[in-house]
């Protein structure tokens, strides 16, 4: 007499090889693996967009350019291993400024993600929140980190040529921000409903954040009150972090290494903070994700 064999619910007959240990594994998918997919997907959408791959790095260029040679008969630099020379100062305030803008207008897919219904999709799959969150930061902390070191390669044209063990620390410190400020723009994106508000936020917020960050003018030529803005604002170590590293071994008697561990710990403590603001928010829903 043959024993009947269990029946899943599609309608299958379960082996002897199958494990039901296995069920809940396959039921529900890990973390990594939804992270990596979304991730992908954000790089694969903007490949194919090519006006963005154009643009992304043409427009920081320009700016620098025109910004440096704007301000660079009327600014005095001091500290650079090169003499006083105001596109060097801007240098790193470029990179920041790549990887802040990048990071930031890549979360704005989650606004198209919503709008055209994957997004509702993917929230009413069997994934983690944080997997969601994961994988739109990863995909957005690739694109940033990737088009600021484009930016950093062009370095040796204009005389920018950090030290090996500069170069180290430059690209820990940029996946670092990459990273924290992905994060960021996560937060503001996630609650926005239309591109009008998003770009309102980010004329308010955080192109201030930039600019009091030191890219344009060193923290102890501002004055008291936004001295104490530049203090507050965590930018604010992340670019001296960047400028150290950048400069470092140029200048035999600077001593670089207490800034640079500043940058890294400051960056660290954003990026942890602002991941579990943003696994927070996307554990609820915003009207949009309901229709």
């Amino acid at each position: 007499m043959e024993t009947a064999q269990p029946v899943t619910a599609a309608g299958a007959v379960e082996g002897p090889a199958t494990s039901r240990a296995e069920a809940p594994r396959e039921a529900l998918p890990g973390l990594l693996l939804p992270a990596l997919s979304l991730a992908k997907r954000e790089l694969v959408r903007f490949l194919r967009q090519r006006h963005r791959v154009i643009g992304a790095l043409a427009t920081p260029i320009v700016f620098w350019l025109l910004v440096g040679g704007g301000m660079g008969r009327s600014f005095q630099a001091t500290g650079l291993p090169d003499g006083e020379n105001y596109l060097l100062y801007f240098f790193p305030g470029t990179i920041l400024m790549i990887l802040l803008f990048t990071a930031i207008f890549s979360t704005i897919s989650i606004i198209e993600d919503r709008r055209e219904g994957f997004l509702q999709s993917v929230l009413v799959a069997p994934v983690p929140p944080a997997a969601i969150v994961l994988g739109k930061v990863l995909g957005g902390s690739v694109l940033a980190f990737g088009q600021a070191l484009l930016f950093l390669l062009l370095g040796p044209v204009v005389g920018v040529r950090p030290s090996p063990a500069g170069f180290l620390l430059l690209l820990g410190l940029m996946a670092l921000l990459a990273f924290a400020l992905t994060a960021l723009g996560f937060c503001i994106a996630w609650r926005m409903s239309s591109m009008q508000g998003f770009h309102a936020v980010i004329n308010l917020f955080l192109m201030p954040m930039w600019f009091l960050s030191g890219a344009l003018f060193p923290v102890q030529n501002a004055s008291a009150p936004l001295r104490a803005l530049m203090y507050l604002n965590p930018l604010t170590y992340g670019l001296t972090g960047l400028r150290e590293a950048l400069y470092l071994g140029h200048d035999a008697g600077r001593s670089a290494g207490g800034a640079i561990a500043l940058a890294y710990a400051a960056s660290a403590a954003f990026a942890a903070i602002l991941m579990v603001l943003a696994s927070v928010l996307a554990r609820g829903r915003v009207a949009a994700d309901l229709q």
